[in-house]
């Protein structure tokens, strides 16, 4: 699996820590990541379906591994 590197706000790596762990929803921050970048390009394919660019193939651009 290809790793990327991302700078993100403080704020935000908080509030993702706080569903990452025991306690949380995700067991570590990738998986969390992972989670998120696939939830907002589900919805930007259903916006892309919607305004009618959305290739047959289902995706609007890009190949995925399906992980």
């Amino acid at each position: 699996m290809p790793k990327i590197s991302v700078e993100i706000p403080q704020e935000l790596l908080e509030d993702l820590d706080g569903h990452v762990g025991s306690d949380g929803k995700f067991v570590n921050r990738s998986e969390a990541v992972r989670a998120s970048i696939r939830k907002t390009l589900d919805l930007l394919d259903e916006i892309d379906a919607r305004q009618g660019r959305l290739d047959r193939g289902g995706t609007s651009g890009g190949e995925t591994d399906g992980d």
